[in-house]
């Protein structure tokens, strides 16, 4: 860059951005304009403010260029700058996994309300660890499995267990044939649950970067919904919980799974801030738990 570049503030890059991203579609164009722009300085977007006025280094101009190029390309936020925020944790995040979302933040709360003396937990298709390493932060007596049939997302897992739940224990394996019947006493997971039809009309950050084998399942979304509610029966130990995730619209079709294996004694659908049916826990019969 020259030295006409040196005379571009903080302020006029950040609101080259904003326009930038807004062009290219990008939802929320300020907000992330100013994390990237945070990023590439090394200060808060509080500090955006503070700085507004100065000339915006080279180096960071550099950097933030490629971080705006980026995000343009609707590349994931979270992607971009490596890390996303679940249940007030810092996670490591990139293409291997999905991006931990608020409505899978429902699943914990939900699995917590329902089986808060739980002692044996599965975070089933783990992903990031989000799931897993939440619980284990919530209920730091428990024992905590987290698995995953992807090894290139059992990395991630690996890198943010190690950093938040040091003691949870990685399985790689489908679904629940690695484990031993009666093992759990609760399992959640967010599993794959869109059809065919949906991917095509999903937003481009979700579509073109994340990883597809965590969000397709089959022509109508409940191919991987319908071996877990069928096979969790197995796993669970008398009482136990299973808490899942559904896609929007789903909540009924995956009841109907769960009344046919005829093991199930109670369902609760749980809604999101919006109104939809995001989470499904399922409570198998028999007795309490075995505590060890």
């Amino acid at each position: 860059m020259g030295a006409a570049a040196a005379l571009v503030t903080v302020g006029d890059a950040l609101a080259a951005a904003i326009a930038r991203l807004a062009v290219a579609g990008v939802p929320e164009p300020r907000a992330d304009a100013e994390v990237l722009l945070a990023r590439a300085l090394d200060t808060t977007r509080v500090g955006l403010v503070v700085a507004a006025r100065r000339p915006l280094p080279e180096t960071a101009a550099r950097d933030f260029a490629a971080l705006v190029a980026r995000r343009a390309a609707r590349e994931p936020l979270a992607y971009v700058v490596g890390e996303r925020e679940f249940w007030s944790l810092p996670l490591t995040v990139d293409r291997r996994v999905l991006v931990p979302r608020p409505e899978t933040e429902l699943v914990v709360e939900t699995a917590l309300r329902l089986a808060p003396a739980a002692r044996r937990i599965l975070d089933l298709g783990t992903g990031s660890g989000a799931i897993a390493a939440a619980l284990a932060r919530e209920v730091p007596a428990a024992r905590v499995w987290a698995s995953e049939i992807d090894t290139e997302a059992l990395a991630v897992a690996r890198a943010n267990l190690a950093r938040h739940a040091p003691r949870a224990a990685l399985v790689r394996g489908d679904l629940l044939a690695p484990f031993r019947a009666a093992a759990f006493d609760l399992v959640a997971a967010n599993p794959p649950y869109v059809s065919e039809t949906e991917l095509g009309g999903l937003a481009p950050e979700v579509r073109d970067h994340e990883p597809c084998v965590a969000l397709a399942a089959g022509p109508d979304g409940l191919a991987v919904l319908g071996r877990l509610v069928a096979e969790a029966p197995r796993v669970l130990a008398a009482g136990g919980w299973l808490v899942v995730e559904v896609g929007a619209g789903q909540a009924a079709a995956v009841r109907r799974l769960a009344d046919a294996t005829g093991c199930y004694v109670r369902v609760e659908v749980v809604r999101d801030h919006a109104g939809i049916e995001r989470v499904l826990a399922l409570r198998l019969g028999g007795g309490g738990w075995t505590r060890s």
